[in-house]
């Protein structure tokens, strides 16, 4: 299905540019509207063709054709606007001779491509490609594949290497707990040991004693049928093994929105403990089977657990590895390193290695080990089972799954950056063409079901449980890898694939290739040869720190002429060629972290240009204006501040880098779109009130982000004009803080960074009504002590308190913070009170290693490692990006603990009775700072 959304992309940018280049198709307007049709009609046909792909080679040759035509169709329409564009510049009479053989020539070539899609229709009907809606066929491919994947709770693996913890907690769910019928649910990714783990649960001592007759287990599938699964499980106790969406979770519960009297009747609610434990790769398949109940996700392996996993299946004697030779060792180490933790794949490498103990071999399979472990086994390899999850992926997250393919191994991607990469590609369509303002928020909708897919890791989350970077596991990307070389989606060049004479040009970079990721440095990448004049996204990763001169950048412009996407982030760049601004298709430039100081004016020409990235330059250059359909400005760090015009780009919707006094001098009236603004610089420049007016102008505002420089400081500030606005980050100098009535109504997140206040800033920000998220940083306070009266912060979930280095104590009276949800502060600072917040879910302490009470505070945690303690906290040690320890522990969900059905406590008891159990830890907290041990 990946090439009929790749089409129907393609084709809907076709058409888009064929309204919006009216202009410049005068004279070839009817022939490309004809096209534009016949590739619509094409389409229909385009998903019962894709799932012919793998059983027949003819219907593959037959998608690629049409895939190929759609790709021709947007190189010539491209290629004939760029052209149109050049001789509209030139007036003399010859360019009027020009555009008419122009027109002529694409003429012809929509013409032959027209000849070329009738003979592709013609082919369809002979190759048995039917209408969508018109039949259904499931692959013999993907049922011999399942055939081979179907699971049975006897077939029980003897060597099972860092699952029993996990074990012992699902026992607990299934034998403890509440009455109520309750679904427990194992998520993770293709190959983790999901199966593996439910069947060491399904045959666990207690378990069967505790369900002695009333056991089931049924294998589900991709292919939902439930009259195959009811065979099996009028039980009491049911797994339901590879359960892959909620429409078939719907369809095996009978729950149907049309037949009230139906729903739920194959697992009734009897109140007798019943319990269902499923497997599935989707977290949203978890909690629609059982909102209450906390999805297990499975973990991937330690390194120690990944060498004692593969030791057990390679040298059949478990971790006995010592008597092997020190050369095997070593090249089995670094094989299951580039298995990241994975079971499934270092089971697989295990059994192959197993066969043959030569060290010929082992260096074979260890210089290839990605080959192996996609053939390994045929339909039971690595990349079979993994490609499960691809093949399941609606068509629209398939072109961003591939996507992922242009990062390099093992690279932590923004999400930021990731979003408008994306939206660049035309991969983010909104509900409605011309909503431009929610693309941002549906490629995060995107991103999150990549996520719940376990196709995508999370790195860091923010505050406000966004994620802020991700990555992909090296045998998913190997995936992407794959699929993308299939499509002629994109090709990679490393230092690994080297740029040498004895490689073909040819055979580096296809004149067929769509997108190029270069790891290479830029001075070899630019000394090749170039054949891809078609290509349209070019991202650079990984280069040295070499200055490019002004001339390896030429290549740029003159061999990539219909260039979207232009990614040249940390390449160090001295200058940037005026032969840029003849991109006239670029949509995304990103020219972070190169060093630039200035930009050429030629870069006003980029009137299609939606994302420019840019920061610490000595001025931006007063042409920005002129881009009309610029969504994405940042331009952090410049050094001058001198004018700046802006106020032309109404669809404008994040601007970073702007400085007050640029800003004053726009009418910021007709920024209709802007709902996210960084302003920096010397506030003083500015009038405050007709400032606040300017900002309060801004209808669909809802992120504020203002750093004074250091030389300059804020007044107490009247924000309560700003109704829209709901999140604000004030960094700087403030003389005084503002009363909480001059806060804007609607404020739920603020952060106070370097602000340096004399005054204890919580009298002021308690009283906030719709505060949810509040975090101090950086002495933005200077005071020792902090004081949250009753009542305080009605609605705040989560606090931070970070670098207040002379903060030594906050008090929370009795009442305050009712819902506070999160807590994270220093060792440094003493909490009291902390026992009284019922909500609190979450405490992270971060632990500066000068602080001599360290140790014994170590020492008192390690004595919480009771089981008590366990039933309502779990908690570890980590360490921050500044090297700081941190100890964090979050408290389960009532329900994952046995202690409601043992004591007999309600939820909201129990919830009490878990509080209480952190108390003692800032009690004792206290005394060992204040004791100084």
């Amino acid at each position: 299905m990946a090439t009929e959304t790749l089409v129907s992309f393609a084709v809907e940018r076709l058409g888009d540019k064929l309204i919006q280049e009216a202009k410049f198709l005068k004279g070839v307007s009817r022939q490309a509207d004809r096209l534009h049709r016949d590739l619509r009609a094409m389409q229909c046909f385009l998903e019962e063709a894709d799932k012919k792909q793998e059983e027949d080679s003819r219907v593959c040759n037959w998608v690629s054709d049409i895939r190929e035509a759609v790709y021709n169709s947007e190189d010539i329409i491209d290629m004939f606007i760029l052209n149109a564009q050049s001789l509209r510049r030139n007036f003399f009479l010859k360019c009027g001779f020009k555009k008419l053989i122009n027109c002529y020539k694409v003429g012809k070539k929509i013409e032959a491509l027209q000849l070329g899609l009738l003979d592709i229709s013609n082919r369809r009907e002979a190759l048995g490609i039917k209408n969508i809606g018109e039949g259904r066929s499931r692959s013999a491919e993907n049922q011999m594949l399942q055939g081979l994947r179907r699971s049975s709770p006897h077939a029980e693996e003897h060597v099972v290497v860092g699952l029993e913890k996990e074990a012992d907690e699902l026992v607990n769910q299934l034998i403890g707990g509440d009455l109520r019928r309750r679904v427990i649910s194992l998520v993770g990714m293709g190959g983790i040991g999901k199966t593996t783990l439910a069947k060491k649960v399904y045959n666990h001592r207690q378990v069967v004693e505790c369900f002695p007759d009333c056991r089931a287990w049924a294998y589900v599938s991709p292919d939902c049928r439930p009259r195959d699964v009811y065979m099996q499980i009028i039980k009491q106790l049911v797994f339901l093994d590879d359960v892959w969406s909620c429409r078939d979770w719907n369809c095996l519960a009978k729950v149907s929105s049309n037949d009230p009297d139906c729903l739920g009747n194959v697992f009734p609610d009897g109140g007798n403990c019943s319990r269902l434990l499923l497997t599935t790769r989707d977290k949203d398949v978890a909690l629609h089977a059982d909102a209450r109940s906390t999805p297990q996700e499975m973990q991937l392996l330690s390194k120690q657990k990944s060498w004692n996993l593969f030791c057990g299946k390679a040298f059949l004697d478990h971790v006995d590895a010592d008597r092997y030779p020190p050369d095997l060792v070593q090249l089995g180490r670094e094989m299951v390193d580039k298995c990241n933790g994975l079971p499934l794949a270092i089971v697989v490498l295990g059994g192959l290695l197993s066969r043959d103990m030569s060290h010929t071999e082992w260096r074979k399979v260890h210089d290839n080990i990605n080959a192996y472990l996609a053939k390994e086994g045929s339909q039971t390899g690595v990349m079979t089972v993994l490609n499960l999850s691809y093949i399941d992926l609606p068509s629209y997250l398939k072109p961003c799954f591939l996507h992922l393919s242009l990062f390099p191994e093992d690279y932590v991607i923004s999400t930021r950056k990731l979003f408008l990469l994306w939206i660049a590609e035309g991969f983010v369509l909104s509900a409605e063409q011309a909503d431009q303002q929610s693309m941002k928020v549906t490629a995060e909708v995107y991103l999150n079901e990549l996520i719940n897919r376990n196709l995508i890791q999370v790195v860091r989350m923010s505050v406000n449980a966004r994620v802020v970077e991700c990555r992909v596991h090296d045998l998913m990307r190997e995936l992407a890898i794959r699929k993308a070389k299939e499509q002629n989606f994109f090709r990679t060049h490393d230092i690994e694939d080297p740029l040498s004479s004895s490689t073909s040009n040819s055979s580096l970079f296809s004149s067929k290739c769509r997108r190029q990721s270069i790891y290479s440095d830029m001075e070899r990448y630019a000394s090749v040869e170039h054949n891809t004049p078609y290509l349209r996204s070019l991202l650079f990763f990984n280069l040295g720190h070499e200055i490019c001169r002004f001339s390896q950048l030429d290549f740029i412009g003159k061999c990539f002429k219909v260039l979207r996407v232009l990614d040249l982030e940390g390449v160090k760049v001295e200058s940037l060629p005026s032969i840029v601004g003849t991109l006239i298709h670029l949509r995304y430039l990103g020219l972070r972290h190169t060093g630039l100081k200035l930009l050429p004016l030629s870069i006003g020409n980029l009137r299609s240009l939606q994302t420019l990235d840019v920061n610490n330059l000595k001025q931006v250059p007063n042409v920005i204006w002129k881009i009309q359909n610029m969504r994405y400005l940042y331009m952090e760090g410049q050094k001058y501040d001198i004018p700046l015009k802006i106020d032309t780009l109404e669809n404008l919707q994040v601007l970073s880098g702007i400085t007050f006094k640029q800003w004053i001098q726009n009418n910021s009236s007709k920024l209709t779109c802007l709902g996210k603004l960084k302003l920096e610089g010397r506030y003083e420049l500015v009038e405050g009130v007709e400032f606040w007016k300017s900002i309060a102008k801004l209808r669909v505002l809802k992120s504020l982000y203002l750093k004074a420089s250091e030389e300059s400081s804020f007044p107490s500030l009247a924000m309560d004009s700003c109704l829209y606005l709901s999140k604000l980050d004030i960094k700087g100098h403030m003389q005084k803080l503002s009363e909480s009535f001059q806060f804007p109504p609607n404020l739920s997140q603020l952060t106070l960074d370097s602000c340096r206040l004399d005054c204890d800033p919580m009298p002021i920000l308690e009283k906030l009504p719709k505060l949810l998220t509040l975090r101090l940083r950086a002495e933005s306070y200077l005071g020792t002590e902090m004081h949250v009266s009753a009542n305080g912060f009605p609605q705040l979930k989560v606090l931070q308190l970070f670098e207040l280095s002379k903060v030594i104590k906050l008090n929370i009276e009795n009442g305050a913070i009712p819902w506070l949800m999160q807590l994270h502060c220093q060792f440094s600072t003493r909490i009291s009170g902390v026992d009284k917040l019922s909500n609190l879910v979450e405490v992270k302490i971060v632990i500066d290693s000068m602080i001599p009470s360290f140790s014994p505070f170590a020492r008192f945690l390690s004595t919480y490692q009771s089981r008590k303690y366990h039933l309502y906290w779990d908690h570890s040690w980590t360490t921050n990006r500044n090297g700081q320890k941190e100890f964090w522990t979050r408290r389960r969900k009532a329900s994952d603990c046995q202690t409601c059905a043992a004591t007999g406590l309600t939820s909201v008891q129990n919830s009490a009775v878990a509080v209480e159990m952190i108390g003692p830890i800032f009690s004792r907290w206290d005394s060992t700072q204040e004791k100084g041990s």
